[in-house]
């Protein structure tokens, strides 16, 4: 069975992304941390949050088209060293300025996630394109597990400036590892499908942006309300917020290595579907666990437990996107993706700051759970039969040998 990692340029790419994302999984989590502590406030923290996702929306055409007309190994490489330059000024840690930095770092990721995804297929083919997302999602299960472990232990035992600058020194081991030129196809072909990749044109694509939009609300409310829910309900700190982030990695790294491996033939609307039902399901048992216990083991078993799902839900997600997708066309379809992800992504912030002081915490936690599941449906209804019986579109084939 032939694995993407044989290709070397997959291989450097996944590399590269190990250390970005373990880099990125430290600021998401020291940077809220640092400024709950500082306010004591949930909505100070959707706001840092917020501040982060808002210009993937407002950059994502953008985005798009400098995806599709650009050397994506070059692109790439430039955000990486960008993303470290900007993130300086995290060292006065004052809170205005936290403010500017998580905008400019944001503006930056608007391309990045575009042009890695549209460079997978450009590398690996259609083919191996869900053991790829698979080998991805193991390698986002590894940051996940690092990054939030040490954003969280660091933060609390050093302070930001530490945080900041192992952040430095990652990403530019990731943009070292890209700089070297890649044999392959890296970037899409001159063609005119508009500003967003014909995005609205397939039905298979609009599915998938509702189930997308509904998780993506989902994980808005999350990423306020874990905070709370850990230093609230649990008597957790700094050190528990890192740990519990960081253990999800656990079962998304045993999901990733069987989507990459046993799974890669299954339909991804399945893993998309199926994994966000599931998603919810553990994540509403997680939500109401402190009525029975506040032991920290057991969430450590409960929130290893929830990172499977999550890993095969991306790795569905980024295969359906992919194989619906021309090459010439995908950078831009995947910033709209990104852009609508991150909008609804606030929106679920937002509505968590806001309203967590008067419906509590429980209550929109279980409401949360139940976006996922509504997600999980919508994909099983909406997708299954139609990529069942419809050929994907053809990505580029990756030359026999890269270097």
């Amino acid at each position: 069975m032939t694995s993407p990692l044989r290709d070397r340029a997959f291989a450097r790419l996944w590399v590269a992304g190990l250390f970005a994302e373990t880099a990125e999984w430290m600021l998401q989590v020291a940077v809220p941390v640092f400024i709950y502590q500082a306010t004591g406030s949930a909505g100070s923290t959707a706001l840092t949050m917020i501040a982060g996702v808002l210009p993937i929306v407002l950059l994502s055409p953008v985005a798009g088209h400098v995806a599709d007309r650009c050397d994506r190994r070059l692109l790439l490489c430039a955000v990486c060293f960008a993303q470290a330059a900007v993130a300086l000024p995290l060292l006065a840690a004052r809170g205005p300025l936290i403010y500017l930095v998580m905008i400019a770092q944001s503006a930056l990721a608007s391309l990045f996630e575009p042009a890695r995804n549209a460079l997978v297929p450009a590398l690996v083919g259609t083919d191996l394109v869900t053991a790829a997302n698979g080998l991805m999602g193991m390698n986002s299960s590894v940051a996940r597990f690092a990054g939030s472990s040490l954003g969280g232990v660091v933060l609390g035992f050093a302070g930001l400036g530490w945080v900041v600058g192992c952040y430095l020194a990652m990403l530019t081991l990731a943009g070292l590892l890209l700089a070297p030129r890649f044999t392959a196809v890296t970037r899409g072909e001159r063609a005119n499908h508009g500003w967003f990749g014909g995005f609205g044109h397939s039905p298979v694509l609009r599915v998938t942006a509702l189930t997308a939009a509904l998780m993506s609300v989902a994980q808005g409310m999350f990423l306020v309300l874990f905070v709370v829910f850990v230093t609230g309900p649990l008597g957790g700190g700094e050190a528990e917020v890192g740990l519990l982030r960081g253990v999800q990695a656990i079962g998304g790294f045993a999901a990733g290595f069987a989507v990459a491996t046993v799974a890669r033939r299954v339909l991804p609307a399945h893993l998309l579907g199926w994994g966000a039902v599931v998603l919810g399901l553990v994540s509403l048992v997680i939500w109401n666990g402190p009525v029975v216990t506040g032991a920290l083991g057991v969430y450590i078993g409960l929130f290893s437990a929830v990172g499977a799902p999550g890993a095969v839900t991306g790795a569905g997600l980024f295969s359906v996107v992919q194989q619906e997708t021309g090459p010439d066309r995908l950078g831009r379809v995947s910033s709209t993706f990104f852009a609508g992800m991150a909008a609804f992504q606030a929106l679920g912030m937002l509505a968590a700051g806001a309203l967590v002081g008067r419906i509590g915490l429980t209550s929109l936690l279980d409401a949360q759970s139940a976006l996922y599941v509504a997600a999980g449906l919508v994909t099983l209804a909406g997708l299954r039969r139609r990529l069942a019986t419809v050929e994907p579109c053809p990505a580029s084939t990756p030359p026999a040998t890269s270097t």
